[in-house]
């Protein structure tokens, strides 16, 4: 993603502790983003609903309402991209995050060019699932896919995915019939820079068979290559 591509890219820094919060928009405003700034979770989320921001960077601790909580809320109306920023290492709040919803998390202390770099990662996966194939894809019976509308259909009934489940199941449904590997999942929804991180592929084929398979003990459509990656059924021969 160029500068000229990120002018106008709003970022709502949401963060209790006044330095920090000029850290931040110092370097994201040196690489041309535009800053907004909340210091609780009440004025986070008002902020998303009036501000309209482009990613939020989420602090998980708060003065009034915690990081999750937030993020919940934020969740109840809005897909906006959110990254978590804690303090913790620890994976049980790593997952906590991402299972509430959130893109990706950094740990701090972390540098600015991480930082930076995680931001522009998260908007670059946004530009990769614009757009689409126009007509409907009917995988089978059960199953419809629209990429245009960002519409997925199972039963008949319209399913809610988030962002990242979305941007997965794109693109193994852009390649039904190969397999996929960690390692060009993790790159292709992630981004590069994600590439040793396993545990997030595992964690979101997990989500989307909850959502897609009639048995996600035995999924049909997101098949485990073991060892590999993984493989969208090759609908056009079925």
């Amino acid at each position: 993603m160029t500068t000229e591509r990120i002018q106008g890219h709003r970022i709502l820094v949401v963060d209790d502790e006044k330095r920090m919060v000029r850290f931040i928009r110092l370097n994201l405003e040196h690489d041309g983003f535009q800053v907004i700034s909340a210091y609780n979770g009440k004025e986070a989320v008002e902020h998303v609903r009036s501000s309209l921001p482009n990613l939020v960077l989420l602090d998980v601790m708060l003065p009034d309402i915690d990081g999750f909580q937030v993020l919940q809320k934020i969740r109840e109306f809005s897909s906006v991209p959110v990254i978590m920023l804690t303090a913790k290492g620890e994976e049980d709040d790593r997952v906590r995050g991402l299972e509430w919803g959130a893109d990706d998390y950094v740990t701090k202390p972390f540098s600015p060019r991480e930082l930076v770099s995680r931001v522009r990662a998260v908007l670059r996966r946004l530009e990769t699932t614009e757009g689409g194939a126009s007509s409907v894809i009917e995988v089978d019976e059960r199953l419809k896919l629209d990429f245009k509308r960002r519409e997925v259909w199972v039963d008949g009934e319209l399913i809610q995915l988030r962002p990242t489940e979305y941007r997965l199941l794109y693109h193994l449904v852009q390649n039904a019939g190969w397999v996929l590997t960690h390692e060009q999942i993790l790159t292709k929804v992630w981004g590069y820079e994600y590439r040793d991180e396993p545990h997030y592929v595992r964690l979101y084929v997990n989500y989307l068979r909850k959502k897609i398979e009639q048995d996600p003990a035995k999924p049909k459509y997101i098949l485990t290559e073991r060892g590999v990656g993984y493989r969208f059924v090759d609908y056009r021969r079925e």
